[in-house]
Parts: C-alpha cells; sequence; structure tokens
C-alpha cells in the first residue's frame, strides 16, 4: 500500500514515500526534500556470509547525470565509475549506520541511494542519508537506528541549517552532521579556520534538526516497519573464549605493551601460535578445522580487551606514552631536487611524503557530476602502499579510503590557499604514505603545508591535522579515557578516531569514525580542546623551525608566470583560425598559453626571457592603433607607390613612397624589402580605418 509522510526539515517540505516502487527490496523509500528526489533500496541476504569475521555493509551512493538535465561525456554517454564526490558520500552514509548493527551479524546488506533529481538548494546528500536510515528502520534487516543528518553552514556570524546554493557560495563552514536521538555519530566538516565554540554549537544547532527527524523516522517505524528477522548470531563461545582468557590473559597484556610495533605485531603471532596449539592437543585438528574462524575472533577480542583494560585502567598505552602525549615528531622540506616542492613528516611510525606541483590554471581538474561545481584548481591525492603497512600486495589503484583522506587533507588545505588572482597556478599535492601506524591522514595534512610552503606557493597560515581516540567503560559510556595522536592499535581497538586539522586561529577540517553509538556533548568539546592544542604544538615547535614561511621564490623547475589583459574582443584574434596564430606563438617561444574568458592572458615559461618574448609577441596582436602614435612594423608588400607596413594589432598600413624618407626616392625596393622592420608614425586613419604612416621626422 503507497503511504506518504511529511515533516519541515528546515523550513522546506521532507516527503518520504513507501509502497509504490522497488517492493521486492527488504526496504525502500523515496525521498523528496524540495524538488530533489532520492531512491534508497537496502536488502539483505537470506544467509549470513561464511569465512569473514566482519559485517559485510555496502553503501553505493549513485549520482545520474540525467538529475541535473546532463548528458554524460565520453563515448559510451552513460555514467562510468563513481566521481569522486560520490563515493565521499557512500562513505559519509556508511559511517553512522555501520555501528548500529548487531556486532555478531555476518549477512550482506546492501544500501543503493540514487539520486533522481537535484534542487540546488536542498541536497541529496543529505536526502541520501535520511532515506538510509528510513529504509533500514521500516525493513525487516536488524537495525538499531533510526539516524538522520543535516548540513550545518555558518554564513555572516550566523549558524544555517541546510543552507540554501547561495548561502553555501557565501559560507565559512561547510558541515554534515549525523546522529541518534541522543548521540553525534558523524561529522565531517570543511571550515575558513572557524573556531573550536563555534564549531561545538553548530553541531548541537545540527543535532536539534536530527532529533527531530529521527522521531519523524521513529513514528513511520511504527506504522509501516516490518518486524526484524531472525539471523544466525556470530557471537565467539563465551565458554572457549573464557578457557582462552583463564591461560593466556597476563601474557597477552604483557605482550600488547611492547613499544615497537614490529615486535608487538611478532608477539601477538606467536601467542596465537601458541593458543592454537594450546586447543590442538587438548581438542584435536577436527576442532581446530571447524572453529578456526571462531578461534580467531577469540584471540582478537582477548588482545582487544587487554589493550582496552591497559588504556581504561592502568591508563598506559601500549608504546608508554602519557595520554596526552604525541609521538616523536620530526619533518623535513626540499627532500627531492627537481620536484615544485617536497617534504617528509614523521610520527612515531607514521611517515608521509607530500609533493607539490604548480601548473596552468587550464590544467584544473574538469567535475563531470551532479554539483555545481565544474572544476577543481586544488587537487590533494592520497596513497597508501602495501609496503607502508610491511605486506606483499600490488597496487590496485586508489581505493574509497584513499579517495576519503585525500579529501580531507584537501578540505584541510583549500581555506589557506591563496586565490587564482593571487597566485594563478593548478595545484596538485600528492601524499605518498611510507610508514603507516595510525593517523597517516593527519600526516599528509603536515606534510603538505610543508610541501606547499616549499614550492613558495603564499599560503595564509599553515595548516597541521592531529587525532584523538576514546576508551569507554564497557559498563558505563559515560565514562571514558581520551588519548591524543593514536596509533594504529588504539584506533583499531577504541571507540573513535577524531580527526582534526586547522592552523592557530581555528579549525579547516574535521572526520570522525565512530564505532560505538555516538558521542556526547562533553566528549566532543574535550577533542577540540586536545586536538587544538596538540596541533598549535605541532606547528611552533616542528613544522615553523623547519620551514617558517612560504619561499620567496618558486622552484626553478617551476613554471613561471606572465600576467597580461587584453581586451575580450581581441581574444579571437591571438588565437587565430583554428588557433593558428597562439600555436605558432607557442611554438616559437616554448611557452604555455592560458586565455580567460574574461582576457586575462597567463604565460607560463621555464626562464623570463621566453616569457617576455610571448608576451611581446601578443600584445603586438592586440595592440590598439592611434593616430600619432609610433609603432614598430615589418614590411609585409612592396608597391610602386610604397610599402606595406604590419604595425601590430592584426593591422596594416601604407608608408607612401614620398613618405619614407626626407630624401628623395626613385623605386621603394632601393630602400625596402619585405621582412625588414622599420620605426613608423601614424598620422592618418581615415573614415574607412585606413592607416597612412610616415618615417620621416621621427624622434
Amino acid at each position: 500500500m503507497f503511504r506518504t509522510f511529511e515533516t519541515e526539515f528546515a523550513g522546506r517540505k521532507l516527503v518520504i514515500e513507501n509502497g509504490k516502487i522497488a517492493e521486492l527490496a527488504n526496504g525502500s523509500v523515496m525521498v523528496r526534500y524540495g524538488e530533489t528526489v532520492v531512491m534508497v533500496n537496502v536488502t539483505a541476504s537470506k544467509e549470513p556470509k561464511e569465512g569473514i569475521d566482519f559485517f559485510p555493509l555496502s553503501v553505493d551512493y549513485e549520482e545520474k547525470l540525467y538529475a541535473v538535465g546532463k548528458i554524460p561525456g565520453g563515448f559510451t554517454k552513460r555514467e562510468g565509475k563513481p566521481a569522486d564526490k560520490a563515493i565521499l558520500t557512500s562513505r559519509a552514509i556508511d559511517r553512522p549506520i555501520r555501528p548500529l548493527f548487531p556486532k555478531d551479524f555476518r549477512n550482506d546488506v546492501c544500501v543503493i541511494a540514487t539520486v533522481l533529481s537535484v534542487d540546488p538548494d536542498c541536497s541529496p546528500e543529505v536526502a541520501a542519508m535520511i532515506g538510509t536510515s528510513c529504509a533500514l528502520a521500516i525493513s525487516d534487516i536488524p537495525f538499531g537506528g533510526p539516524t538522520a543528518a543535516v548540513n550545518v553552514g555558518y554564513v555572516d556570524g550566523q549558524i544555517i541549517i541546510n543552507p540554501t546554493l547561495e548561502q553555501r557560495e557565501k559560507t565559512d563552514l561547510v558541515l554534515t552532521v549525523a546522529g541518534t536521538l541522543e548521540k553525534i555519530t558523524m561529522i565531517e566538516a570543511g571550515a575558513n579556520e572557524i573556531p573550536e565554540d563555534i564549531m561545538l554549537d553548530a553541531i548541537k544547532e545540527g543535532h536539534k534538526e536530527i532529533i527531530k527527524i529521527c522521531k519523524f523516522i521513529s513514528d513511520i517505524q511504527k506504522e509501516i516497519g516490518k518486524p526484524k528477522f531472525e539471523y544466525k548470531s556470530f557471537a565467539v563461545s563465551e565458554e572457549l573464549y573464557q578457557e582462552v582468557e583463564d591461560n593466556f590473559q597476563d601474557r597477552m597484556y604483557q605482550d600488547v605493551q611492547a613499544v615497537d610495533k614490529e615486535v608487538r605485531d611478532a608477539n601477538i603471532d606467536k601467542i596465537t601460535e601458541d593458543i592454537t596449539n594450546y586447543l590442538l592437543e587438548k581438542y584435536g585438528q577436527e576442532f581446530i578445522d571447524e572453529r578456526n574462524q571462531e578461534i580467531g575472533e577469540i584471540i582478537y577480542k582477548l588482545e582487544k580487551k587487554c589493550v582496552r583494560r591497559m588504556i581504561y585502567q592502568d591508563h598506559k598505552r601500549p608504546d608508554g606514552r602519557a595520554i596526552d602525549e604525541i609521538r616523536p615528531l620530526s619533518c623535513e622540506v626540499g627532500v627531492l631536487p627537481r620536484v615544485h616542492g617536497s617534504a617528509i613528516f614523521t610520527r612515531g611510525q607514521t611517515q608521509v611524503m607530500s609533493v607539490a606541483t604548480l601548473g596552468m590554471l587550464s590544467e584544473a581538474q574538469v567535475l563531470d557530476g551532479i554539483d555545481e561545481d565544474v572544476e577543481k584548481r586544488y587537487m590533494h591525492q592520497y596513497n597508501f602502499p602495501a609496503y607502508s603497512v610491511g605486506e606483499a600486495r600490488t597496487s590496485r589503484g586508489p581505493g574509497r579510503r584513499e579517495i576519503g583522506h585525500g579529501a580531507l587533507a584537501e578540505k584541510a588545505l583549500v581555506p589557506v590557499l591563496p586565490s587564482k588572482e593571487e597566485f594563478p597556478y593548478a595545484i596538485r599535492v600528492v601524499s605518498e604514505v611510507l610508514s603507516s601506524n595510525g593517523s597517516t591522514s593527519q600526516g599528509s595534512i603536515c606534510g603538505s603545508t610543508l610541501a606547499l610552503m616549499d614550492a613558495g606557493v603564499p599560503i595564509k597560515a599553515p595548516v597541521a591535522g592531529i587525532s584523538t581516540g576514546l576508551v569507554t567503560d564497557p559498563e558505563d559510556p559515560s565514562k571514558y579515557i581520551m588519548l591524543t595522536d593514536i596509533q594504529g592499535i588504539e584506533d583499531f581497538f577504541g571507540d573513535m578516531d577524531f580527526k582534526v586539522g586547522g592552523t592557530h586561529k581555528g579549525i579547516t577540517a574535521i572526520q570522525v569514525d565512530i564505532k560505538i553509538d555516538g558521542l556526547t556533548y562533553n566528549i566532543i568539546e574535550e577533542a577540540f580542546a586536545r586536538t587544538r592544542k596538540a596541533r598549535e604544538y605541532i606547528l611552533d615547535e616542528i613544522m615553523l623551525k623547519q620551514i617558517a614561511k612560504p619561499r620567496e621564490e618558486l622552484s626553478k623547475y617551476a613554471p613561471k608566470i606572465i600576467n597580461i589583459k587584453i581586451s575580450v574582443d581581441k581574444i579571437k584574434d591571438v588565437i587565430g583560425p583554428g588557433g593558428k596564430v597562439i600555436n605558432k606563438i607557442i611554438d616559437e617561444t616554448g611557452v604555455k598559453i592560458d586565455i580567460q574568458e574574461d582576457g586575462n592572458v597567463f604565460i607560463y615559461s621555464q626562464d623570463q626571457d621566453s616569457g617576455k618574448k610571448a608576451q611581446d609577441l601578443i600584445q603586438e596582436i592586440t595592440r590598439e592603433i592611434e593616430k600619432d602614435g609610433v609603432y614598430t612594423g615589418k614590411v609585409t608588400r612592396i608597391m610602386s607607390f610604397g610599402a606595406f607596413v604590419d604595425v601590430g594589432g592584426g593591422k596594416e598600413g601604407l608608408l607612401h613612397i614620398s613618405k619614407i624618407s626626407n630624401e628623395r626616392i626613385n623605386k621603394v625596393e632601393d630602400v625596402l624589402k619585405v621582412g625588414d622592420t622599420i620605426k613608423v608614425k601614424v598620422y592618418e586613419i581615415d573614415d574607412q580605418g585606413r592607416i597612412n604612416l610616415t618615417a620621416k621626422n621621427i624622434d
């Protein structure tokens, strides 16, 4: 039966429909927000996926270009692989819902959110997040929601919920918050150095709207929700776990305290072997073969319990640091000789090399998506090779995690970049993770700031990134220990990875991954305070002592830029038919040329001489010829009555034989030939625009 449910959402109508489409899915809704329409379908396999020790959830956010009236490019004329923005939205949908499924659930669950229509004032990403929560809530899939999400902006000192397109163009904050009735479950933000107190207020205001939508979804669930199906539990045997714990807990507790990651990993490998051998001797090979996966999960559970006990009860960390202590830091710049800018940033056993490249504005990335953005001048890419964690694996290209981490670093640095008017370059930074033991994304923010400064990019302020972790009391989640600068094992067994990038002035980016049912305002406020203190230390004591400000000059290998402005109606003259004129200039000088629609011309060259030569050629072409103006021209034709001279600007003038010299001339050829350069003065431009020249009596 077709049903519609309606509520107000940030001053606009939100409608959720069910019962008309995709009735074979476990749960299906159509979300209408303004004129934005998103269809969300969720399905689950009837049987669990065997041989895995994790919950197999997949989320796909599909951008259909018909939603904005576009036909896809390329030969196939259909949507290809997801754009980065779609991948980032898929991750944003995934993060708040994943912790709300049962821990022992192993059935495949697929979420597909398809954007069918886009109203620029009403975010399809938010509609997809709300639709996902609602589709799961009304389905028969076990799910502990609902959740909801909002966008929050900050315009002219005011916090705005779900800002319109016009407001987004002026906002100093792009914040997406997800949450439940009680807590915050996901934060994703980019900001123009927003202070922590304003950011917290924005999160709180967003949560007020989230609570309303969660109640709205709960009411829908009560009315049309299906009973949740029974599933095969993959919880480990408590009796077997207790036996392993009784015999190996003390040893495991000692083994996880090895300071060096490689030693600790070796300890875990050895105790795993010993636990397996113990069970083999006691129960036999058949027992091991049948329960091999469960044994692995028991060992994981024991290691997790020991790490969390060490942190929460004993206030000790695996590497011996204090709770708020940052790992040893170091950095260097200019590490690669021929690139435009480079740096290596090291925090403990995490090491990232960032390399900056400057290019023409025309080399900006063209975006083909449903967003209003059509190009991206700053590109930040992040690579996480297998050798960074000591694994022998070939590279298969960037996955969703790499794209997400690159986007986070990009978001952190965009607010401090100079405008293209101030610095007319396209900028690409690539962060190569050399060694990973936690917080590589934040290491890439620090390393990339250094690389940009090394390249001479006049950033407005340096940016550093740091993450905090969390371990809560298993009996009372309101009691917790917060950790500054978490390493891999603390992230793996902890409850939160709260990443913040920012300057001395404020926050530029946030990304929060949560493994529990949410965060309280107190936890968020403390995380902000911790990360601010840490990033100021990193900036002042490490980064700025290595390079205090951007270099005054660009690398000699970076392209040099000359910027001139020409009349818009002269652009066609510089380009010429079929690009003939501009290609001739490029061939003669070896430069690259960008011509903007507003008449700005950017000449990129490896040396000033070739750039100046190209500038002179362009200015000759675009020169406005005026009466009494003196020009250096080139003889193009010889006639019996005089010579025609190219004076620039695509114009020729007649130099009559009587105007060539103060002396009498019998034949023009006696004085001039084609190709000669001669200084001339315009003494007349007649009614038909014909130019008459003289070479006599020119100072």
